[in-house]
């Protein structure tokens, strides 16, 4: 399948009412008929086609690339209603096939079926995430629950669903290969897990929750973009202090731009909160800034989302048990990795005691400098990066500001290509401007090939600055799949960031932790790049494993190729030093505390949402009273506060689910291992090979836990994460108890 299984209204009433006009001396013959009727559709289908640049297809160079240049948001409720209807009259006319039920009859087609709406899913895709804007959101909110509705008629196509199980029952005494049974099995979960076998009014109910859902999943994720949009912070000269030189310039070009030049903009994005936390000198600034980004989604009024979160969790959970689930995130995790909310629960509480307990111990350091100092303060949350900083210098000589003069943003992407070609083979070209069309001047692009043959592979967008309409964060998406069944297709990938621009002619300098997340999200570019599958199911993925390979792949970063090649000074060109880089690797378990605690108590707050009766449930109770009892430290707070917690609550995509990260770091780690333990260390090439044949490119053609022992030649195991961490090893017990909290079935 491919972005949804989905027709044409507009051009079938085009159709109908060209047909009735006709005279005709005698009545037409059938064959007549339906000849009549073909041409008119695929008239009708065309001019419609030909009319909105959202809906045609692809053209130019590189096997066609989308027409970003031409993107209007007055074409994308047309182009969408006429994807939806065209994509619905495909999946009826594969229902209504009267012959037996095939792989080629049934599966194959609904993998072929979807193109338009592909096409209008990736300009869409684009507005809500990299363009924004109050015209695109109006139409985002009318769009929802139509596209809900539309899922819903696929899903719940009955006639549909008993090809696909007829074809499901018959797959393993048909003449099938393990790809094609991969994708029967693939699509016949989705049709059952989403409600396709329910009868009557539950399937009614089943389908207006979805409808409401997905109103509520883009009420929420807009509340929290207007709370970022809405709370920049303008800063004087006189309260600076302790900012990098980097930082400010780059500060000043913002206010400029929002028109205060002179001043100095603070935004409500992780990307600016995190380095003024950790720099400013100024406790009351600190604080504000703080507040203004864990408040997100939480000041009450027209964006608060509470209410949303409480109605979002009803209806989820109401939702499941129609299909006979205790509660949601038993539901969800059928089908990944974990594959019990409780299995899940195992891992992240094997590793909490050890995170918090570390916590207190950098605390007591941050707490003993601040008296040392004579501060008179008790650490906050607001004081943790700052003081952690201080502790970092104290304890490894090691400054995060010194490290950041050789992190340029352009020399990290020419160490992740250099990466790439070692690793996968792939060569990366910038393209002609202006050859390939690009939504924001910003974008650029590049060419991928095969080192050796020369091969085309696909192209790689970078879209690397934050801006006005942007969501914040970092992500990789794909706008076009490879698949080999209808002829290759070759691969057209993204990757998103939110790095401040710096002052015109300036490099942009970024920290450490922004240079392991611009290695994570390329991480899943080459995910996209390297796929060898033939259907575009197979490039789906299981949630707790996706993230595996693109957190492996910020290993990289730290290794003596990158480091002494293309870690450089922004003003000197000088190599890093081999002191400083010693220092960065002795201090590389630093503040393991905050960083695992944090992410953990959204991951712990996440699964219990999901397995709590929420009945009559108050989001913001419910998140302080499940802390408190996890004994989290009053020092820091959840990475992503339930009211922001977009993975969570403006889709379904992470939802009981955001513990994934944690599982596919045990992969991680034990796999990092691996390569550390080869004779040729992270660039060995017969690890290497063994990591894209059996981890990369088989996408999810091959069951995960699978693919992972054909890699490791056993499960992963916890040992190696805690031991990444500085954590104490749980006391060894037996290798299958081990494997068992990692990647078992």
């Amino acid at each position: 399948m491919r972005q949804s299984l989905i027709a044409l209204s507009v051009a079938a009433a085009m159709a109908a009412a060209a047909g009735c006009s006709k005279e005709a001396a005698q009545a037409p013959s059938a064959d007549d008929k339906m000849q009549v009727q073909a041409s008119a559709t695929a008239d009708a289908k065309g001019s419609v086609v030909a009319s909105n640049p959202l809906l045609a297809e692809w053209t130019g160079p590189y096997g066609g690339v989308p027409a970003f240049d031409k993107m209007r948001v007055e074409d994308l409720k047309p182009a969408m209603e006429f994807a939806m209807a065209e994509n619905l009259r495909e999946i009826d006319a594969i229902a209504a096939n009267p012959e037996p039920a095939t792989f080629a009859n049934t599966i194959a087609e609904l993998e072929r079926s979807g193109a338009e709406l592909d096409r209008v899913f990736s300009y869409y895709g684009i507005w809500a995430a990299n363009m924004s804007s109050p015209e695109f959101r109006e139409v985002q909110g009318e769009l929802a629950p139509k596209l809900a509705s539309f899922q819903s008629k696929i899903i719940q196509n009955d006639a549909l669903f008993q090809r696909v199980k007829a074809v499901y029952d018959a797959r393993e005494a048909s003449d099938l290969d393990a790809e094609q049974k991969r994708v029967v099995e693939l699509i016949y979960n989705q049709f059952a897990n989403n409600g396709a076998t329910l009868k009557g009014e539950a399937k009614e109910r089943y389908a207006e929750i979805n409808k409401r859902l997905a109103e509520l999943h883009t009420k929420f994720a807009n509340n929290v973009l207007a709370d970022e949009e809405g709370y920049t912070l303008f800063l004087r000269s006189d309260q600076l202090s302790g900012l990098p030189e980097s930082f400010v310039n780059a500060a000043a070009a913002l206010a400029e731009e929002k028109g205060q030049k002179g001043n100095y903009a603070i935004t409500n994005t992780r990307s600016s909160m995190d380095p003024f936390l950790t720099y400013s000198d100024n406790r009351e600034l600190r604080e504000k800034v703080w507040n203004n980004y864990y408040s997100r989604g939480d000041n009450g009024g027209e964006h608060d989302n509470n209410a949303i979160i409480a109605e979002i969790l009803k209806l989820r959970d109401e939702r499941v048990e129609l299909l006979g689930f205790d509660n949601y995130a038993q539901w969800r995790l059928q089908d990944r990795m974990a594959k019990t909310p409780e299995r899940a629960m195992e891992l992240m509480e094997a590793v909490w005691p050890a995170a918090v307990a570390r916590v207190e111990e950098e605390v007591a350091d941050m707490q003993a400098l601040a008296d040392e100092e004579g501060a008179d303060i008790t650490i906050k949350p607001w004081d943790y990066r700052y003081y952690a900083e201080k502790v970092r210098k104290a304890k490894y000589d090691l400054n995060s500001d010194e490290v950041k003069q050789y992190l340029q943003l352009d020399k990290l992407r020419e160490a992740m290509f250099y990466v790439a070609g070692e690793l996968f083979n792939f060569e990366f070209s910038p393209v002609e401007e202006g050859s390939v069309p690009v939504f924001h001047e910003d974008v650029k692009v590049w060419e991928v090939t095969d080192k050796t043959s020369g091969e085309h592979i696909g192209l790689w967008y970078l879209d690397p600055f934050a801006r006005a309409g942007k969501r914040s964060g970092a992500w990789a998406t794909m706008y076009r799949d490879h698949t080999t069944f209808d002829g290759k297709t070759n691969v057209l990938s993204s990757n998103n960031s939110n790095f401040i621009k710096g002052a015109p002619g300036e490099p942009v300098l970024v920290s450490w932790d922004d240079a392991s997340t611009f290695f994570h999200e390329f991480g899943h570019a080459l995910h996209f790049l390297a796929s060898n599958v033939t259907y575009p199911t197979l490039n789906g993925g299981v949630r707790d494993y996706t993230e595996f390979q693109s957190q492996l792949l910020e290993r990289w970063l730290s290794t003596d190729e990158v480091i002494d090649n293309y870690l450089v000074h922004y003003k000197t060109g000088e190599p890093i030093p081999e002191a400083l880089v010693a220092k960065i690797k002795k201090a590389s378990k630093f503040n393991q505390g905050f960083a695992t605690t944090e992410y953990l108590a959204s991951a712990l707050v996440d699964m219990k949402f999901h397995t709590a009766d929420p009945e009559g449930i108050d989001p913001d109770k419910f998140e302080r009273e499940t802390l408190e009892k996890l004994g989290m430290p009053d020092e820091l707070v959840m990475r992503h506060r339930t009211p922001h917690f977009g993975h969570i609550f403006s889709g379904e995509g992470y939802s009981a689910g955001y513990y994934g990260y944690m599982w596919a770091d045990v992969l991680t780690s034990d796999a990092a291992e691996a390569f550390a333990e080869a004779e040729g260390g992270f660039y060995d090439p017969e690890v290497a090979d063994k990591l894209v044949k059996h981890l990369f490119a088989p996408r999810n053609a091959v069951d995960p836990a699978d693919a992972y022992r054909a890699f490791r030649g056993r499960d992963a195991q916890i040992g190696a994460l805690m031991r990444d961490r500085g954590f104490p090893v749980p006391e060894e017990k037996s290798e299958a108890k081990e494997t068992t909290i990692a990647v078992k079935d």
